[in-house]
Parts: structure tokens; sequence; C-alpha cells
């Protein structure tokens, strides 16, 4: 990224992406994690009335198990329209926990076709000889207008999706990618340094990048993703707590202290209609 590209991003907005649950964490983890279709969208109208433009979301079956059923993502997407309208961008995932394979969580993008969907690089396309999968899932998703969003979750990750961006196997501006820093295991807190050798590697090789970051660094990681001309994912997926440590009421406190992290640094938050416009899925 050059000097140019880094003071153009102070003056682009900022998009929040609100992360409510994920497929491990209950309600012994926090009382507010949200888990039925009707949770989701209460979480989905209070975040975004404190700026988040998407949600990241996460079903369970009636065991509260993690699940990429069409059925429950179509219930939930339903459920967070009719609470927050066009003012949220749903995005669905096809993460499998262990408990999905590659053609199963394409199956659920093409029954589903979302708006936007997450997919793990290396869950979707776990080897070199993988490569067609995603392209063809990607190329789907360009005829359906659906959004897709990479995740890296480390360096090897980002450099091979670089890699295979710049042998053209995917096209690389079409696509979001997520870079994660942390983990659930072993239990690992991000730093804002974490995301600085994957962005500025790669970053500017696709149409826009996000950063998510397991614990309370997670408002920092998310100011300097934004000061480099990305965005940020937040919420109770993978931290339960406010910048200073202390436990969060809930997810809608996420998200508002991360608004106002990167207020202070100067930048300005955008909303679901300029998301859609950059992800070119307007009216959708």
């Amino acid at each position: 990224m050059t000097e140019n590209d880094r003071r153009g991003a102070l003056y682009a907005p900022t998009f929040i992406a609100v992360a409510p649950n994920g497929g491990r964490r209950t309600k012994a983890d926090h009382p507010a994690l949200p888990l039925t279709a009707g949770e989701c969208a209460a979480v989905a109208r209070a975040a975004q009335s404190v700026g988040a433009a998407m949600i990241h979301l996460h079903v369970r079956d009636r065991e509260g198990r993690h699940s990429l059923d069409p059925g429950l993502y179509r219930e939930a997407i339903a459920a967070v329209r009719d609470a927050a309208g066009p003012r949220m961008v749903v995005q669905i995932t096809t993460e499998s926990i262990g408990r999905y394979a590659p053609d199963e969580q394409v199956a659920v993008v093409k029954a589903v076709k979302p708006e936007a969907v997450s997919m793990a690089l290396r869950e979707i396309a776990p080897a070199e000889s993988d490569a067609k999968r995603l392209s063809d899932l990607l190329a789907f998703c360009e005829a359906e207008r659906i959004a897709p969003q990479i995740i890296a979750y480390d360096r090897t990750d980002a450099d091979r999706l670089a890699r295979w961006a710049h042998a053209r196997v995917i096209d690389s501006r079409q696509v979001s990618v997520l870079f994660v820093g942390g983990r659930y295991d072993p239990p690992t807190q991000a730093r804002p340094t974490d995301f600085v050798p994957m962005v500025e590697s790669c970053a500017d090789i696709y149409r826009d990048f996000m950063v998510c970051a397991f614990g309370p660094r997670e408002a920092g990681c998310g100011v300097l993703a934004g000061l480099l001309g990305g965005h940020v994912r937040c919420g109770f997926e993978n931290n339960l707590s406010l910048p200073d440590g202390s436990p969060a009421a809930d997810n809608a406190a996420v998200v508002a202290a991360q608004a106002k992290a990167l207020t202070a640094a100067g930048l300005t938050i955008g909303d679901a209609i300029a998301l859609r416009s950059l992800w070119g899925i307007e009216g959708r």
C-alpha cells in the first residue's frame, strides 16, 4: 500500500460487521450470546443503531450445535430483515467447525443464495488441488451477485491466496479477504501487530479487506485496519470484552466501543448502503 493509498483511506468509510455468536460459544460463555433467529435479529437491530453495517450469521440446530442447514439460514435472514430492514448486510458463513465437508459448504451457498458469504480458504480449498472448487464457487457468487469474503487465518493462508490471485486462479478484485488474529485453541489474544505482515504483503491485491481479532485488543486491531484502508469485524464470536478488559454487556456494546475507537482515530463509519455499493450487491 502506497502513501497515497494510506492518505486516501483516511477519507473512505470504515465498515463494521458484528459477529454475534460464532459456532462454538454458548450462553454459558455469556448470557447475552444469541442462539436463535429472533435473538440474532435483536442483535442486528441493536448493533446497527451503534454503527454496524453487516451481521455475520451463524445458526444453530435444536441442540444448539453449529449448523449449515439452509432452512435455518433462511429463517435467520428473514428475522434479521424484519428487525433491521435493508440497513444491515446479512452475511452467512460456510465454516465447518469439524462437521461439514467442503462440498457441503459449497452446497449451502448454492441453496441459500445469500447476499454475502464468508468462507475459510483452508476449509473450502484445503489443498493446492482444490483451487478449482474455490474458483467455481466464486464464479457462482459472481453470477448470483453474492459478495464473497475469504478468510485467511494466518500468513500461510494469506500467501497461498495471494499466489492463486497472481496466477489468476481467482479474480482477486471480486473478493473481500478477512484476516484473523488470535485463535480459540490454544487460546491466543490478538495484537494489532499480528496483522501488519498479512495486510502489507497482500491487502492491496483484493477488492477490500477486513480484520477480526480475538481478545480485548479487538478495537485496537480494528483501528489499525481502518487506518490502512480496511474494515473490521467484531463481537462475541471472537471477543467478550470491552477495550479496557471489562466484560461487555452485549454485542452492541462491543460494536459501540469499536465505532468510538474508529471515530477517535479520525475515521468515518460506513453504512449498509455504502457497503453494498462497494461489494456490488445493491438491491439484494
